[in-house]
Formats: C-alpha cells, sequence, structure tokens
C-alpha cells in the first residue's frame, strides 16, 4: 500500500530541517521573515503555512521545496535528508 506520509506520520520529511536551516541563519530568521523571502522570490507563502512546513503538517510540492532550498542557500537533497525515524 503506498503511504502518502514520513515514516514518523508526518506530512513532509523537509520541514525539520527548513526549521534547523531557519533557526541558525546568522542574521535572526522568523517563520515570518522566512515567508517574506519566499514571497520575494516569488512562491506564494505565508508565515502560516512555513509554520505548518516547519511542524509537518503540511505537504510541500517540488516547486516549493526548490524554493525554499534556494532562499536557504541549500540543496533541496539536504531538506530531504531524513533517517527512518523521521529526524
Amino acid at each position: 500500500m503506498y503511504k502518502n506520509k514520513a515514516g514518523n506520520g508526518e506530512n513532509n520529511i523537509c520541514g525539520q530541517k527548513v526549521k534547523e536551516i531557519r533557526e541558525s541563519m546568522p542574521e535572526k530568521t522568523s517563520q515570518r521573515k522566512l515567508a517574506d523571502m519566499l514571497q520575494m522570490a516569488g512562491l506564494d507563502i505565508d508565515k502560516n503555512a512555513v509554520q505548518r512546513i516547519e511542524n509537518g503538517k503540511r505537504f510541500v510540492t517540488d516547486i516549493e521545496l526548490k524554493v525554499i532550498s534556494e532562499v536557504l542557500g541549500v540543496s533541496y537533497k539536504e531538506l530531504l535528508d531524513w533517517h527512518s525515524d523521521g529526524t
């Protein structure tokens, strides 16, 4: 049977990485600021969507993943670096 969720039950496997990278950025970057940065890059996303992505409650499309990785300055592969326990 096909599963549409990560092994830990979340709707994406990149959310935790997005949060870790956002929180480790040199300049303090809130979820709202990240949403603003994503909007400037052409992605129609708000602070609530960023929060839901980081909490694993929202699916992330491949287009969104590409823009998120570009804005965060990492490869999309780094965002998808996922272990079987969901970390």
